[in-house]
């Protein structure tokens, strides 16, 4: 039986990629843009919300991997990372699911050898793997994703 591991680009547009327990891995992005008469919370409500139904559908999660960020292009999104990052880590604790960041440049330099890589890069990186992503926050999510399953023997 193989780890079931959930791997985590986080912001308003999150990219997410999942190895299930048969080894099949499936990917995407889900937008959590707050909503036109939502109230600040709702956008992570709905985050929380989300993670629930992933864990269902995959029958459980046994490790998660996010990208940690360590700088942001403004103040608006330090806040929402800040607000993602606390909802995960707090569901993550109230489930008993590992967790644990991983800097963006470790999951650059995995991917494509250089750790300042650009999106460009990093989906061509996922692509030669055989993914088809839709956008650059899915493709992150599958290049952690194989970073965890390549040097984290889950």
């Amino acid at each position: 039986m193989t780890t079931t591991i959930l791997a985590l680009d986080l912001g308003t547009t999150a990219g997410w990629a999942l190895r299930g327990s048969d080894g099949g891995i499936t990917s995407g992005s889900e937008c959590f843009k707050p909503q036109r008469f939502e109230g600040g919370g709702m956008r992570f409500l709905r985050f929380k919300r989300w993670l629930t139904e992933l864990k269902t559908h995959a029958d459980g999660i046994e490790a998660l991997y996010f990208e940690e960020v360590r700088r942001h292009a403004s103040t608006d999104a330090a806040h929402a990372y800040g607000g993602f990052l606390a909802t995960l880590t707090a569901w993550c604790e109230h489930h008993r699911i590992p967790y644990q960041g991983v800097p963006v440049g470790t999951i650059k330099k995995h991917a494509t050898g250089k750790g300042n890589a650009g999106k460009d890069e990093m989906i061509a990186s996922v692509r030669g793997r055989g993914h088809r992503p839709t956008d650059d926050n899915e493709a992150d999510a599958l290049a952690l994703l194989y970073w965890a399953i390549e040097t984290q023997e889950v």
